[in-house]
């Protein structure tokens, strides 16, 4: 509580170049230390941020310049940048609103530069922020500040009642000394509530020692949350799934939700902290002050910030584990060379099928009704028999929504009665949907209706995830958990985020790539990636990648940050097949004069065999160029054209059924990760329902989160530990039975 001796300051002008520079110099050490870097490091990155280069682009090509930071320390880089200038900014704004009104003084401003985070500052600025009428406000009216004062100063002599009696004044609205007493009382409440140091130390004790309670509405009530029936927790230990689970079930209105606390612990050392004179003939009204303040003012705010920050933490969690499953979900390795009959599954209105060439060319659509409650198997393998026989169909890729076991056992009779060459494949239907509905996909397939482009989508995504995936809102693609509760903006900056990261760590082929796949290319833009594809179509295919500069609206810095990342296969020149950026092709010159090779080499053994023997740290200075810089470039000579998903292992193909009444605990099963979340991971073994892997099966060695041992995508050994056949739900272990 402020004690108004020191002097007050002239309002604050705007920050001079020095004191910016000082600034900056303050923000760019803090990251440095919060973060564990370099402070060169950070300096460097923040300069290529500020001069408008990408995240992907700063990654691959400015290597040398931030000391090879990858892509998440770049972006951590990049997020508390913007914090701590959001912060700073926010600082000068308190500063201007506390000088206007003359309240500024040598100390507040000292502790309003300080403060490291947004709610530090928030509190300093509480007492000074411009309320509603309050209690206190309307004492002060009442000219009652004088007796809060005089209560404040503890005083050894007088008597309460008899100075609150001097400030009877029926014309102000002060009938009684009882009257004065609790207006001079709500006064200093709302002071005491205000105290910055208070708030934060009574918001760290709750922290560290309140139990968050769970009581149902209605026990008679049937719901998904009976578990939080009546459940209590420490605060601090709340995993962030339950914070999640337990938000919803009281935004459903199934729960009450509270946090218990040692109230009389904290009065107690609120009173410590603020009476320093226990003889004071104030002490009891003081302690009644303190009371109220923590009750009514202290508490429930505190209650609503703590609630905030766990519900914060929690959404991070949510939104790193999307991101994460999304990132493997779009790296999924491409099925290429094949033509794939893809099927949209349904019951009564019977599933589509869109037949796709090897680069997803669409040749047939049909409809076929072998589900209930149609049943015309006959004529659906005539149908199917037909459409393979016709195009010469090599893999059946089957959407895993409605009705797709019944048409997965469809699949597998009609390959063993007809070609037993052929294999089929689950796929995730998530968002075919959304996409299907879009403008994109009107666009697309004009003619065609949400089905039949929904079957086009699950026949393309088996042959390219990437290129599929990424005309589809992140959103809409289901793998994660609570999604749809957590900020939407921020877990939409995150995915796309993660899909721009995917789209350049692939690269994008140039004549072939959609405007969805260009517009996640590094410094393109929707608008930007619409022209590449109308001057492609107006002018034929791209020869060189120097022709993306007569692309209206591609300026210079445009095309610095986006041609790496964009191929030419079979282009003029083979290093536009290549994630060499054009800056380096000098590079490339230099040392194929230095192994006197030639560009038309490229791609042969022998030359492989030379580069392979090449030492970097040798050859760099010589070069002219970093030694980081030419490793890539070595390695992208070595392999050009290469696409970086095709090193992981590809999809499970399947040829028959196995049904739950199949499952027998310890048996051995092949299976592909559908889904990571914070408790385990949920496993396509070809049974009706995903199988759990619970976080404690994942490893026989302590897993701290299943992120850490599996990703969306992955081929997985599991064991079936137990089969409910009644709930449909199966128990898998990673961890391999003792045979003993």
């Amino acid at each position: 509580m402020a004690n108004g001796t020191e002097p007050l300051l002239e309002r604050p002008m705007e920050q001079t170049e020095e004191e910016k520079a000082k600034t900056q110099e303050r923000i760019l050490k803090q990251i440095a230390q919060e973060l564990k870097l370099a402070p060169g490091k950070v300096k460097t990155t923040v300069g290529l941020l500020d001069e408008g280069n990408t995240i992907p682009f700063i990654a691959r090509y400015r290597k040398e310049m931030t000391g090879e930071l990858d892509e998440n320390a770049l972006r951590d880089i990049e997020e508390r940048l913007q914090y701590l200038r959001n912060l700073e900014a926010r600082k000068l704004e308190v500063l201007r609103l506390i000088a206007e009104q003359d309240k500024l003084t040598p100390e507040l401003r000292a502790d309003i530069e300080k403060a490291a985070k947004l709610q530090e500052l928030e509190d300093l600025y509480r007492p000074y922020r411009q309320k509603r009428k309050t209690r206190a406000s309307a004492a002060k009216e009442r000219g009652l500040e004088p007796l809060a004062d005089w209560l404040w100063k503890q005083p050894r002599q007088g008597d309460v009642e008899q100075e609150a009696a001097r400030y009877v004044d029926p014309e102000k609205g002060v009938e009684t000394a009882e009257a004065a007493l609790q207006g001079a009382m709500d006064i200093l409440a709302e002071q005491l509530a205000d105290d910055p140091k208070i708030r934060a130390w009574v918001r760290s004790f709750t922290w560290e020692q309140a139990t968050l309670v769970t009581a149902a509405k209605d026990k008679s009530q049937e719901s998904v949350y009976e578990m939080y029936y009546d459940y209590q927790e420490p605060v601090k230990k709340l995993p962030p799934h339950r914070t999640l689970a337990i938000n919803r079930g009281e935004r459903e209105d199934v729960l009450k939700v509270s946090l218990t606390v040692d109230a009389a612990r904290i009065t107690d050392q609120i009173a410590r902290q603020t009476i320093k004179h226990w003889g004071s003939v104030a002490v009891d009204t003081l302690k009644a002050v303190i009371e109220d303040a923590y009750k009514r003012l202290i508490a429930p705010a505190v209650e609503r910030e703590i609630r905030g920050r766990l519900t914060e933490q929690a959404e991070e969690q949510a939104i790193g584990i999307f991101s994460g499953n999304l990132r493997s979900l779009l790296l999924q390795p491409p099925v290429k060379g094949k033509i794939v009959l893809g099927v949209d599954p349904a019951y009564r209105t019977g599933c589509k099928l869109a037949v796709v060439d090897e680069t997803g060319k669409v040749l047939d659509i049909a409809v076929s009704y072998p589900t209930p409650p149609n049943n015309k198997v006959t004529e659906a393998k005539a149908l199917f028999r037909r459409l393979v026989d016709t195009h010469g169909v090599e893999l059946i890729v089957i959407g895993n929504g409605t009705a797709s076991r019944e048409t997965e056992q469809f699949v597998a009779d009609f390959i063993r009665e007809h070609n037993p060459s052929l294999a089929y494949s689950i796929a995730s239907e998530a968002g075919a949907s959304v996409y299907s509905a879009s403008k994109l996909a009107q666009t697309e397939f004009p003619e065609l209706d949400v089905a039949e482009r929904s079957a086009i989508s699950i026949a393309r995504r088996m042959q390219d995830p990437l290129a599929e995936l990424v005309k589809i809102d992140p959103k809409a693609i289901g793998v994660g958990q609570y999604q749809h509760d957590v900020s939407q903006k921020r877990l939409e900056e995150s995915l796309g985020a993660v899909v721009e990261s995917a789209v350049n760590h692939v690269g994008v082929d140039l004549n072939t790539a959609s405007p969805s796949l260009l517009a996640y290319v590094a410094g393109v833009n929707g608008t930007i990636a619409k022209n590449i594809v109308k001057h492609r179509e107006e002018n034929g295919k791209f020869a060189s990648r120097k022709q993306l500069q007569k692309v209206p609206r591609l300026g210079a810095k445009t095309f610095e940050q986006c041609v790496g990342f964009l191929r030419i296969p079979g282009g003029d020149n083979p290093l536009d097949n290549t994630p060499i950026h054009p800056e380096s092709y000098d590079v490339v010159d230099r040392l194929f004069r230095e192994l006197k090779v030639e560009l038309a080499e490229l791609g042969s053994a022998g030359l492989k065999e030379r580069l392979q023997a090449v030492q970097a740290g040798e050859l760099a200075d010589r070069l002219g160029v970093g030694v980081p810089t030419l490793r890539d470039i070595l390695d992208s000579l070595q392999r050009p054209g290469r696409d970086p998903r095709e090193e992981l292992p590809p999809p499970i193909f399947r040829k028959d059924v196995l049904k739950l009444e199949d499952l027998k605990p310890g048996m051995e099963l092949q299976g592909t990760v559908r889904n990571v979340i914070d408790f385990g991971a949920f496993v396509d073994i070809g049974v009706k329902n995903d199988g759990l892997v619970h976080i404690s099966q994942l490893s026989s060695r302590f897993v701290k989160h299943p992120m850490d041992v599996v990703s969306v995508g992955d081929t997985v050994t599991v064991w079936v530990l137990g089969v409910d056949e009644k709930k449909g739900r199966v128990s898998l272990t990673m961890r391999k039975p003792d045979r003993a």
